[in-house]
């Protein structure tokens, strides 16, 4: 019997696994082929600690020495883009992400397809950062293993029963037990707990899609910032020398390996082309992810109220790879009987005791 079975092997199934595995035996059970193949492989890998709210912001915060200290971060910045007329919802995106506001032509001068016709504010936060999601997630997994820890992928979750001492887990046609069931699945989170006979905690996975474009009119994009519409109607990120853009749609669907909406996105790209003026030509590409949320908005970290060998690390809400240092430290913290650095009402206000 492992003293942790940890079921998702996404960003934040590994980092607790990786913490966990300071604690005692874990198997880390993933049901893909390889680990973070769903929302953690889709991400747009920005660290920006004044996004979120409440909570989450903490952990953001919590998390930066994490990752400064390991290298996964590298300069970026965020432009933010309001049109004409939209003065009021500029100023409070401006207000919440702590930007400092831009003249159009210097925004201009960093960013040179700017539609001068269309936009009407711009402003910049230079403390945005790009994170090598796949580096650190790597990391996670080799620290998990350098700690004895197994993982098996490939291993799709079928049934969980209670047994004396734990819980065992049926996945890939393979039996495990543990003293402790951490549950990080993701978009599935509500679904396994469902098998192990665990309360809900009343999670809503919502689409997020994403197109790849050509660098516009040939420029070298490298530099540049990410853009974002006012309202965060959109979005815009370098990638390899191309274009990521997004209509940062959130919609309501059942868990599911996530594909791109054609209208969705193309309603998204004609935002995006309103305020540049360079067309858009031609999309190489298309993905999307799945981001996760409960009534709140808040992750849910921690033992369940009900029954504490039950783990929650689900919630992530689209923050799951800027928060993962942190939020798995707070999980190893709270299982280990720790003091979290985490103020006592940052972490209440995470434990899913709240939803109950």
């Amino acid at each position: 019997m492992q003293d942790f079975i940890v079921i998702g092997g996404g960003m934040a199934g590994t980092s607790a696994a990786a913490r966990l595995a300071q604690l005692g035996s874990v198997t880390l059970l993933e049901m893909e082929d390889a680990l973070g193949y769903h929302s953690s492989g889709r991400s747009a890998a920005l660290f920006e600690e004044n996004y979120g709210h409440g909570p989450t912001l903490d952990l953001n915060r919590a998390s930066a020495a994490y990752l400064r200290e390991n290298g996964y971060l590298s300069p970026r910045g965020l432009m933010l883009l309001g049109a004409k007329g939209d003065a009021e919802g500029f100023a409070r995106d401006v207000d919440e992400l702590g930007m400092a506001t831009l003249e159009l032509e210097e925004a201009r001068a960093m960013v040179p397809i700017l539609n001068p016709e269309t936009v009407g504010f711009t402003a910049i936060s230079g403390a945005a950062e790009d994170i090598d999601t796949d580096r650190m997630l790597q990391d996670f997994a080799k620290a998990l293993r350098a700690a004895g820890g197994r993982t098996v992928t490939k291993a799709p979750v079928t049934a969980i029963a209670r047994i004396s001492g734990g819980w065992q887990v049926t996945a890939g046609g393979e039996t495990y037990e543990g003293r402790n069931l951490v549950n990080a699945g993701g978009a599935w989170a509500d679904q396994v707990a469902a098998l192990a006979g665990v309360a809900a905690i009343g999670l809503q996975p919502k689409r997020r899609s994403m197109a790849r474009l050509p660098a516009p009119g040939g420029h070298d994009v490298s530099g540049w910032p990410m853009l974002m519409g006012a309202g965060e109607t959109w979005y815009a990120k370098p990638d390899a020398g191309k274009l990521l853009v997004s209509p940062a749609d959130a919609d309501p669907v059942e868990p599911h390996d996530a594909y791109a909406d054609d209208m969705v996105l193309a309603e998204g790209l004609a935002r995006y082309e309103e305020m540049v003026t360079e067309p858009v030509t031609r999309v190489e590409s298309n993905f999307a992810g799945l981001r996760s949320f409960v009534a709140d908005g808040t992750l849910v970290l921690g033992p369940d109220p009900d029954q504490p060998d039950f783990i929650w690390c689900a919630g992530q809400g689209g923050n799951g790879i800027m928060t993962a240092p942190s939020a798995s430290q707070l999980i190893a913290d709270l299982v280990a009987g720790r003091r979290p650095a985490l103020d006592a009402a940052v972490v209440a206000a995470l434990l899913p005791d709240r939803l109950r």
